[in-house]
């Protein structure tokens, strides 16, 4: 918990006083199902972050495969 306090430069009292008031205005009940949520949020937002990335490495790669395959033919040819 430290880390992300230095993270976001919110101290340990700043954390407990918002914290205070969501369960305030949320309640109980309504706040863990909340942060369920957020962190659902969280996981498919570095989920949609990282498949592209993946996406372009291997296209990239069958790029290089078809230009070094064109290479060879046109070495053939002459």
């Amino acid at each position: 918990m430290e880390m992300a306090s230095q993270l976001l430069f919110i101290g340990t009292t700043e954390l407990l006083l918002i914290g205070g008031l969501a369960l305030l205005l949320f309640g109980g009940k309504k706040l863990p199902e909340m942060m369920r949520g957020l962190g659902q949020g969280v996981q498919s937002f570095k989920k949609g972050m990282k498949e592209p990335i993946e996406e372009s490495i291997q296209e990239d790669g069958e790029e290089a495969k078809a230009e070094s395959e064109q290479n060879k033919e046109s070495k053939t040819e002459q």
